[in-house]
């Protein structure tokens, strides 16, 4: 869907306040279909990011699961493989 909007639970470390804003950033993008919104809807947009960011934290401490955490490096490493396969060196 959206490149920055990643999966954000049970990673080792767990994901930053950045990669949680940056997602929900993505998120109000998509929605609003603005990349930067004009002066008029600037608080709104910024109103939307807050919340979203805010509820996915509470969405993301609030998750339990039996699983080991990933390890962000590894599924660095496993997404990068998966672009190379798909769209070749320099894709």
């Amino acid at each position: 869907m959206c490149r920055n909007i990643r999966t954000l639970f049970n990673f080792e470390p767990p994901a930053t306040e950045v990669e949680i804003r940056d997602a929900a950033l993505q998120f109000v993008r998509k929605l609003s279909g603005f990349n930067v919104p004009s002066q008029a809807n600037q608080a709104a947009f910024d109103h939307a990011v807050a919340a979203i960011a805010e509820e996915a934290r509470t969405l993301i401490a609030s998750l339990v699961t039996t699983a080991e955490p990933k390890n962000r490096e590894v599924e660095a490493a496993r997404a990068r493989a998966r672009s190379m396969q798909r769209f070749g060196p320099g894709g």
